[in-house]
């Protein structure tokens, strides 16, 4: 553990700021590519192709962080299990915006640091106090807000468990975040991204050996034919897209994970909101989306109330100092 204090001291939360916007902007792109590309391929193919073409790249990353020496671990059973919940995140994620407009998965996406806030409890014995899990409870209202209950099924331009799959994401990636916290101290950024990239490679396999011939393809259902459609040989001008979103994940795994590490993720974690601006331009840039009303009000009270955690978790953490440092004294 003094390695990460050690870590954490030399560079300070700029670092981590700097680290989480880089991979905030690249994470953007990389849903706007995986959009771009869902209408022609399947979800899985997207993934194995990205994670195999991100592993090239990580290497590097790793022979740079220490060697292959780093890759080995005694926690392969958390790593296995914090690979898992990215998996799942990312396929719920992408499924979803394969029909959403980018900006509502994205804004349904972000109840992942209230997530993040409730599950600290049991997982690392944290205490959250009536006001932070008044907070919680303001920004899931807002994902109601955007499922839209006073409206029919049938009036919606989509399926109500479509509009659950970021938030079954969100809660996805707020399981691994708090692997990462554990793991962080131990493991270099880049073994943590090529064990993410293995992860992504074995379960996109396995899809592939179950349904890349497309045999339980042909759904109505745009998000389950974007899981279930077959594998087909990419078109000349989408090599350079399946390429870019490989050294794109590559950026996003060490960056996200490297961010975590130097830095405190009370610090870090409120600029993860700059994926939200990001994601409403790329929308309104290339698919002319611009979010309806209750999307913009939703989006609004669960940003507010994560931001709320995160200034209160930072308020907290001050309080926890002071009085050490009087109980010194």
């Amino acid at each position: 553990m003094s390695g990460a204090i050690s870590h954490r001291s030399a560079f300070g939360p700029t670092a981590g700021i700097a680290f989480i916007l880089f991979g905030m902007l690249a994470i953007s792109v990389n849903d706007m590519l995986v959009k771009q590309l869902s209408g022609g391929y399947p979800l899985h193919q997207i993934v194995f192709a990205r994670s195999a073409i991100g592993i090239v790249f990580t290497l590097f990353l790793v022979q740079a962080e220490g060697g292959w020496r780093i890759l080995k671990t005694h926690q392969p059973g958390l790593h296995a299990l914090r690979g898992l919940l990215v998996v799942i995140a990312n396929m719920c994620f992408f499924a979803a915006f394969a029909v959403l407009p980018l900006a509502d998965a994205t804004a349904l996406f972000f109840v992942a640091p209230l997530f993040i806030t409730l599950l600290s409890i049991p997982v690392l014995g944290e205490k959250v106090g009536p006001l932070r899990i008044g907070a919680v409870v303001f920004g899931f209202l807002g994902v109601v807000v955007m499922q839209r209950p006073w409206v029919d099924n049938e009036a919606l331009e989509v399926d109500r468990i479509v509009l659950l799959l970021p938030v079954l994401s969100a809660l996805a990636y707020a399981g691994m975040q708090l692997l990462t916290r554990k793991l962080g101290p131990f493991s270099k950024a880049s073994a943590m991204a090529i064990y993410i990239q293995v992860a992504f490679v074995v379960v996109s396999s396995l899809f592939w050996l179950v349904a890349g011939d497309g045999r339980y393809g042909g759904h109505d259902n745009a998000s389950v034919e974007f899981l279930l459609r077959a594998w087909v040989w990419p078109a000349e001008g989408d090599w350079v897209l399946l390429f870019g979103l490989g050294f794109n994940s590559a950026i996003i795994g060490y960056c996200l994970s490297q961010a975590y590490r130097l830095s405190n993720a009370a610090t870090i974690a409120p600029y993860e909101y700059v994926g939200l601006p990001l994601a409403v331009f790329w929308g309104w840039m290339i698919w002319s989306d611009l979010p309806e009303w209750e999307v913009w009000t939703g989006m609004a009270m669960i940003v507010g109330a994560g931001l709320f955690v995160f200034l209160r978790e930072k308020h907290k953490a001050r309080e926890v100092v002071r009085d050490e440092i009087k109980t010194r004294f």
